[in-house]
């Protein structure tokens, strides 16, 4: 049985259609990473798979189970991270988490204060002064602390610096070992790279390539900058042009060329390349999730075409047409719970207010008492500490 499955899903907001009959399948104990640029539609997937939304047309299986059914149970049983964390309210760190423990399942003792320590988080400070970067340790740590089944996490690094980004590899990786699943969205290409078995690269609400990391090439563009003496312009030009080079730029002054140009492929032959000259300094950058993915699969978004495992995609650059960005399909909540079991939310966390486009369809209406946040019973409530 998959951890994750869906089938033909499609979410359509009115006139737009966020999601076209994506099909998806995580295995249980694999980490699977979910990439694509703004507007591909991995935000609009991760909510459908947590019921905080519902598709317009197909089906979805998580932990065996139909989302819009599983209830509470089910809920318990994963770990969340939105890609928007909004935290606020005068209760502590501790207290917070106190509170999603008995919300989400048992949390094994001393599980809280060993996660904080090692993402450097201070518990005994009021959740209204931490900064972003702190809000996103809070998050991690209500996430993995109930050890659940299935961790969903939609843009977890988001405002942490490279120490923390490491801690949070290594818990990713130590959940997999231990048997959990993991869902990571993300636009850090590195991140995926490091953490992820699986990945598919989402365009236009479709899934167009789908493979290993190793198959699908995602680290073979790269900016390369490089200072070379006693050389001129057109010897440098002669060597780079027949390589897989782009965007080349040379310029020369005392007797020092700069060139700065964005590679393809296999890094040998340019290596090769520049090894013929003297060099003077060399910079290799991994590009951005749009220059790297998306020239390598970002005509592969039209309809039916789908990039699998070996297969070489062309490289054309994605439309960036409006009903391109998932950004402009919606507003962003005001409000996401972060707490994956329970019916009501945590502390401090603002009511999740969905856009009115949802309404037109009959299929997203929900009992609004799923949706209220902070009126369960034993909610510390603002202005105190949790009881």
């Amino acid at each position: 049985m998959s951890a994750i499955e869906t089938t033909g899903l499609h979410k359509r907001y009115g006139q737009h259609t966020a999601l076209h009959g994506l099909d998806l399948r995580v295995e249980p104990g694999t980490v699977f990473g979910l990439i694509g640029p703004n507007g591909a539609g991995k935000t609009t997937t991760l909510r459908i798979l947590l019921d905080v939304i519902r598709p317009s047309a197909g089906q979805v299986r998580v932990l065996g189970e139909d989302p819009q059914h599983g209830g509470p149970a089910l809920r318990r049983r994963i770990g969340y991270v939105p890609g928007e964390l909004r935290l606020d309210g005068r209760v502590t760190g501790r207290g917070m988490l106190d509170f999603y423990a008995r919300v989400s399942g048992p949390v094994a003792p001393g599980r809280i204060d060993e996660l904080a320590e090692r993402l450097g988080l201070d518990l005994g400070r009021r959740v209204h002064t931490l900064s972003k970067g702190n809000k996103q340790k809070l998050g991690l740590v209500q996430a993995f602390m109930h050890e659940p089944e299935l961790l969903i996490l939609d843009e977890p690094t988001s405002g942490l610096d490279p120490l923390v980004q490491r801690a949070f590899l290594e818990l990713v990786r130590e959940a997999r070992d231990r048997g959990q699943t993991v869902l990571l969205s993300s636009h850090v290409l590195s991140e995926i790279q490091q953490a992820a078995d699986e990945v598919a690269v989402l365009s236009g609400g479709r899934v167009v390539a789908e493979g290993d990391v190793a198959s699908l090439r995602l680290g073979a563009v790269r900016r390369v900058r490089a200072g070379i003496a006693d050389v001129d312009e057109g010897t440098v030009r002669a060597a780079l042009e027949p390589l897989r080079v782009h965007d080349l730029s040379v310029t020369t002054a005392a007797g020092v060329a700069r060139v700065a140009f964005t590679a393809e492929g296999e890094i040998d032959p340019l290596v090769k390349a520049l090894a013929r000259f003297r060099l003077l300094d060399l910079t290799v950058e991994e590009p951005d999730l749009e220059e790297s993915v998306l020239r390598l699969y970002g005509d592969a978004g039209g309809e039916g075409s789908r990039v699998r495992k070996g297969d070489h995609p062309s490289r054309q650059t994605m439309s960036s047409h409006p009903r391109d960005m998932e950004s402009r399909e919606k507003p962003r909540p005001v409000g996401e719970t972060t707490s994956s079991g329970g019916d009501g939310g945590g502390p401090g966390l603002r009511r999740d207010r969905r856009d009115p486009r949802d309404r037109r369809d009959p299929r997203d209406r929900r009992d609004r008492r799923d949706r209220r946040l902070g009126e369960h019973p034993d909610a510390p409530r603002e202005g105190g500490d949790a009881p």
